[in-house]
C-alpha cells in the first residue's frame, strides 16, 4: 500500500487535482526527471480511478527491471522458462507453437495487421501482455510484470541490466557478425529510412536464453543493408532458429530517449495523435520515424526482434511493451475522463477496408485465454480486469 491513511492520500490527491503539464526545462527533459514527475502524478491520480474490486489493498506494482533484486529478476526468468517449456493449447494445429510461449507469439503474429497502426494497438497490447503475467504467476513467480525504461540505455545498450548477459539479464547481445545497417520502407513513405548497423546480429550465446531456441516465422524480416525483407515459406512451421539480437544504441537514443517520450506525453492531446506518434506513423509525425514504440523494438534488433509479426519471441519484449503500457498509462491520467475512447480502423495502416474501432469491440487472444472484454473495458488500469499501477 503506498498511502498510509486516507487523510494522506485526500491531501496527495488535491495537490494534483489542478495538475496541468507544465513546460519542462532542457535539462529535467532529458534527464528523465520530468517524466517521473509525469509518472508520480499518474500514480497519484490513479487513485481516484479505482473501479469494481480494484482498491489500495490489493492494488499491484510494476516497477522498472534494474529495480528488481537480483533474487526477484531470477525468479521471473524462471518463470519465462516455465511458460516456455509449457505445452502449447493449440494441440498440433499450429505446428511451430511448441509451448505456451509460442502460443503468445502465434497469437500475435495471426492478428498482427490488426493490432498495428489500429485503434486496437494500445488496449490489445495492454491486455495481451496482462495474461502473460497472469502465466508467469500461474508458474509461481511471486511479482508482478516489470518494464524496460529506455531512457536508461540509450548510450550503451549492450551494458544494461536488461541485456548484459548476466544470468540476472534478457541475455546478451547477439555474437558481432559483420554486417550493413538496416533499410526500413515504412507505411506511406517512399524512401527508406537508413538506420546504421547494431553491435551484434548473430545468436544470442550469453545469459539465461542462450539456448533459447525459435520456432514460428520469420514473416517479414529486414535483409540488412537491402530495402528488402525475408520470411519462411510457412510462418506456422517449425523454423527450429537461435535467437539473435542486434542491439543498437544509436536507435534507441534517436526514437525511444527520455525526450522522446517526455513529448509524446505533453505534447499529444488525442488518443489518434498519441497512438500515431507513439507507433512512428507518418500521417502523425514531422519527419520519419519509428516512434518509442519501433525505437525500443529495432534497438534490440535481429530475430525476432526486426519482425513486427514474431517479435514477441524475444523474452524482452514483454518488458518493451510494458513500458509501452507504462507510457500510455501515464498519458490517460493526466486527463483520464477525456482519455479513454479509440480512434482508428481495424486494419493496418487503413490499407484494406475496414470498419471504425469502437469501444464496444471486443478483444480475443484464445486460446492463451477464453475471457473476452471489451476495449471500454480496459482503458483503466484499476478498473475492469486490471489493478496496477506503475513507479
Amino acid at each position: 500500500m503506498l498511502f498510509k491513511s486516507s487523510a494522506c492520500l485526500t491531501a496527495a490527491l488535491s495537490v494534483v487535482s489542478a495538475f496541468s503539464i507544465p513546460s519542462f526545462e532542457d535539462f529535467a527533459i532529458d534527464s528523465g526527471l520530468a517524466l517521473s514527475g509525469l509518472n508520480s502524478v499518474a500514480l497519484l491520480k490513479s487513485y481516484a480511478n479505482f473501479q469494481g474490486t480494484c482498491n489500495p489493498l490489493n492494488l499491484k506494482i510494476r516497477q522498472e527491471w534494474r529495480t528488481l533484486s537480483k533474487s526477484k529478476r531470477r525468479e521471473y526468468i524462471a518463470a519465462v522458462k516455465c511458460v516456455q517449456a509449457k505445452p502449447s493449447n493449440f494441440g498440433g494445429s499450429i505446428p511451430g507453437a511448441k509451448s505456451e510461449f509460442d502460443d503468445f507469439v502465434w497469437i500475435h503474429l495471426a492478428q498482427t495487421m490488426n493490432i498495428h497502426l489500429t485503434g486496437t494497438f494500445l488496449t490489445w497490447h495492454r491486455y495481451y501482455i496482462h495474461v502473460y503475467e497472469q502465466k508467469l504467476q500461474a508458474c509461481g513467480y511471486n511479482g508482478n510484470l516489470p518494464y524496460w525504461e529506455w531512457g536508461l540505455d540509450v548510450n550503451s545498450l549492450k551494458d544494461s541490466p536488461v541485456f548484459d548477459g548476466s544470468d540476472t539479464s534478457m541475455g546478451s547481445d547477439g555474437d558481432y557478425i559483420v554486417h550493413e545497417g538496416l533499410q526500413l520502407t515504412l507505411p506511406g513513405e517512399t524512401a527508406p529510412l537508413i538506420l546504421p548497423p547494431g553491435t551484434g546480429g548473430g545468436c544470442v550465446t550469453k545469459g539465461p536464453f542462450k539456448d533459447m531456441k525459435l520456432h514460428l516465422g520469420p514473416v517479414i524480416m529486414p535483409v540488412y543493408g537491402s530495402p528488402n525483407t525475408t520470411g519462411a515459406l510457412d510462418p506456422s512451421a517449425d523454423n527450429e532458429r537461435c535467437l539473435k539480437r542486434d542491439l543498437n544504441s544509436y536507435i534507441l537514443k534517436t526514437y525511444s530517449s527520455f525526450r522522446n517520450t517526455t513529448k509524446l506525453i505533453t505534447e499529444t492531446t488525442t488518443m489518434e495523435t498519441f497512438q500515431g506518434v507513439l507507433q512512428g506513423d507518418g500521417r502523425y509525425t514531422d519527419t520519419v520515424s519509428l516512434g518509442v514504440h519501433g525505437g525500443g523494438h529495432f534497438s534490440m534488433g535481429g530475430d525476432p526482434g526486426g519482425d513486427a509479426f514474431i517479435s514477441p519471441n524475444d523474452p524482452a519484449f514483454y518488458l518493451h511493451h510494458a513500458q509501452v503500457d507504462r507510457l500510455f498509462w501515464m498519458w490517460q491520467m493526466q486527463d483520464y475522463n477525456n482519455r479513454k475512447n479509440v480512434a482508428g480502423n481495424n486494419f493496418f495502416f487503413d490499407l484494406a477496408p475496414s470498419a471504425a474501432v469502437t469501444v464496444e469491440d471486443y478483444i480475443n487472444i484464445a486460446p492463451l485465454t477464453s475471457t473476452q472484454y471489451k476495449i471500454k473495458d480496459l482503458m483503466n488500469t484499476v478498473g475492469g480486469p486490471f489493478c496496477y499501477v506503475y513507479i
